[in-house]
């Protein structure tokens, strides 16, 4: 089988090794230049196209590399050497790199790579085929989903959809459609774009989460962000063996989801509601590496964003400048070192055959060049470093300067993060969740300390709990002066029910003394002062969890006063019994029509057994006279009409329902009879029958 070298010239390879070997310092130059600026940059737009820009330069570097190494001249005079060896102080920067590039070109090697150089040309041809083949699969999977797996939307959510396209000024036809494999909005296609909205985000999220998730998506497609990640794409593909290419892609998908947040929010408003979505979809997580979705990214991050919670890496500037710098340092110093081993590699190689490598001025001039060069940027480096450094404490100062504080306190130190302010208050080594969850609902300082005035010993849950039911410290002082010794727990599911102060004094007025769990209770189930009221005009003489159960039975004074009208005792316990089996008005007049006078006691077994008005006329109807009690015993024991007339036509004389009963209890069936009429047993009635199967003959 033949190899990649077969098939490409030697140049070309020669060329495309070194390029790819260049790379490596070039990519983490352009990497730690970029983390140096990101260090002070705080606009999401900004970031992504200074990220963006980064990977542009990234796929440029190894191009312009590989084009030097393969048209440029083999020779250089010494003149052009020395000329570019020894630049003018006051030449620009950018001046500098060219020449720098130009001359790197003119010194490519002329000899044959080694074979380590070989290898690692065919391992990158693998590798890029290997990824090639991920990402066709890729696009071939999300083109089965747009063309197989997908429906379109409602018309009213279609309608819905286009005033927020309309909103977000984008004039594209944009197809929204449902989708059952995703869990989570987001969208597919570069130039006819589809917005899949997966059942479970219609379902899962309310009208306004839902809303501001969609405007989402459509930022993505008014940014073209599909275009950008196919971009990103194929930098990963071709320059994959740099871990700076996946590092600034990370970048830039972080930064592209913080843009289209933005966007979002300034369209719909409410951040809040926006960060319980991102929340509530973060275990939906199943968006195809080619779609752009509303899930990507991380949630902690993109949450505390939103919600200007401070994170870790908030308040690294100088730092990450600082590793920034040191690394282009390295990066270039690296360059160095494997120019100085290629100009080697060439020098041993014409020592060999001309024997004058050891003097040759181009390798020592371009050797002083690439010198000078580093240790102009470092000290460049060094000097942009002292002099952020020095400027940090003035930019602080402008900063509280212009946020507007009052007071001299404030603006005399910096302002407390929301983490510090939780630690201060007594809630330390709190998570990320913790966080978001506390600052979504709004919890401060001084709320926590009210409460723990109060007597709780809150946790971060109690807390939140508390804030989302809006409990405050004058509702537990109020449910506190009507005697209630509630805890944290009785407060939260009291103010969650709607639980008021005049609810508890109606309920007292009315001679209920319930507890917490009490009024829980029946203000979940609705009771009110006028219900009570209604049943104590029937005679309902009923205690706290008694109207719990009436209540939640459905008992209403309509239907006690139905029961009492037919002649039925109408006590607590009974009312709920007959209301639980389905008792009503009706099943009773059908009893009583059919010459039954039941108690209520006797409707409750009844309708327990599933015992109809129309199961007694069919009964009585093949001769059987039964009370509610006979008719209670039958279907206990699944005694159906054909059963019974099984029985009858067997010959066994006059059923009654105690026979019916035992039979069917015993398993007398139509094949043990058969059974026994083989043997030529004569006169045989269904006692003899039933004691032939009890003694277990047959």
């Amino acid at each position: 089988m033949r190899s990649v070298a077969d098939l490409v010239s030697p140049e070309i390879m020669r060329a495309l090794g070194w390029t790819l070997l260049h790379f490596l310092w070039q990519g983490a130059a352009v990497a730690a230049l970029l983390a140096g600026i990101l260090a002070f940059v705080r606009r999401a737009d900004t970031r992504y196209a200074v990220s963006v820009a980064a990977l542009t330069l990234m796929i440029a570097a190894p191009a312009t590399t590989f084009t030097m190494l393969w048209k440029s001249a083999p020779v250089v005079p010494l003149a052009a050497v020395h000329a570019q060896a020894a630049p003018d102080v006051a030449v620009s920067a950018s001046h500098r790199i060219a020449s720098g590039f130009r001359l790197f070109a003119s010194m490519r090697p002329q000899t044959a790579p080694p074979d380590v150089l070989l290898w690692f040309v065919q391992a990158w041809f693998a590798g890029v085929l290997l990824l090639s083949l991920r990402s066709a699969g890729g696009l071939i999977l999300v083109e089965h989903v747009r063309r197989r797996e997908v429906k379109d939307v409602t018309k009213e959510l279609g309608e819905r959809c286009h005033a927020l396209q309309r909103r977000l000024g984008i004039d594209r036809a944009i197809r929204y459609c449902e989708c059952m494999r995703l869990d989570a909005p987001a969208v597919i296609g570069w130039f006819r774009p589809v917005v899949l909205l997966p059942v479970m985000a219609l379902t899962g999220l309310s009208e306004g989460q839902l809303e501001i998730v969609i405007a989402h998506e459509l930022a993505h497609i008014r940014r073209f962000d599909c275009f950008v990640n196919l971009f990103q794409i194929a930098a990963e593909t071709l320059l994959f063996y740099h871990p700076a290419i996946w590092w600034v892609n990370r970048k830039i998908r972080a930064e592209r989801e913080n843009c289209c947040d933005d966007l979002a929010v300034s369209t719909c408003g409410n951040a809040v509601e926006y960060a319980r979505a991102l929340a509530t979809m973060e275990e939906w997580r199943a968006t195809p590496m080619f779609a752009m979705g509303a899930n990507r990214g991380s949630l902690t991050a993109r949450v505390g964003r939103l919600l200007g919670v401070a994170t870790l890496g908030s308040n690294l500037r100088t730092p990450g400048l600082a590793v920034g710098l040191l690394c282009m340092a390295g990066a270039l110093a690296g360059g160095n070192a494997l120019l100085g081993y290629e100009r080697g590699a060439m020098a041993a190689n014409v020592s060999a055959t001309h024997s004058i490598a050891a003097a040759d001025p181009v390798v020592v001039e371009a050797r002083h060049f690439v010198a000078a060069e580093v240790q102009a940027m470092v000290k460049a480096a060094a000097t942009s470093l002292t002099r952020n450094l020095s400027a940090a404490p003035e930019r602080r100062t402008q900063e509280q300067q212009s946020s507007g504080s009052s007071s001299k306190s404030e603006e005399s130190s910096p302002k407390q993060s929301y983490i510090d302010q939780m630690a201060a208050a007594g809630f330390k080594d709190l998570s990320a969740d913790d966080l978001i969850a506390l600052k979504v609902q709004g919890v401060t300082p001084d709320y926590i300390r009210a409460m723990r005035a109060l007597g709780f010993k809150v946790d971060a849950d109690q807390i939140v709990g508390m804030k989302a039911q809006d409990v405050t410290p004058e509702y537990v002082h109020a449910m506190r002066d009507l005697g209630f010794k509630v805890s944290a727990e009785d407060v939260i599911g009291m103010k969650a029910m709607g639980v008021t102060e005049e609810y508890v004094r109606s309920l007292r007025a009315s001679g209920l003394t319930p507890d917490a769990d009490q009024i829980v209770g029946m203000k979940a189930q609705g009771i009110t002062p006028e219900y009570m009221k209604e049943m104590r005009d029937l005679g309902i003489k009923a205690d706290a969890d008694e109207l719990i159960g009436l209540k939640a039975q459905g008992v209403s004074p309509e239907f006690i006063h139905q029961m009492s009208s037919l002649g039925l005792a109408t006590n607590t316990d009974e009312l709920i019994g007959m209301k639980a089996q389905g008792v009503s008005p009706d099943y009773v007049k059908q009893m009583q029509a059919l010459g039954l006078k039941p108690t209520a006691d006797d409707l409750i077994g009844l309708k327990a057994q599933g015992v109809s008005p129309e199961y007694i006329r069919e009964m009585r109807a093949l001769g059987l006279e039964i009370s509610g009690d006979d008719a209670v015993g039958l279907k206990a024991q699944g005694v159906t009409p054909d059963y019974v007339k099984m029985l009858q036509g067997a010959g066994l004389g006059k059923i009654t329902t105690e026979d019916c009963v035992a039979a069917k209890a015993q398993g007398i069936t139509p094949e043990f009879i058969e059974k026994v009429r083989k043997h030529e047993f004569k006169n045989l009635d269904l006692e003899r029958l039933i004691e032939l199967k009890a003694v277990g003959i047959f």
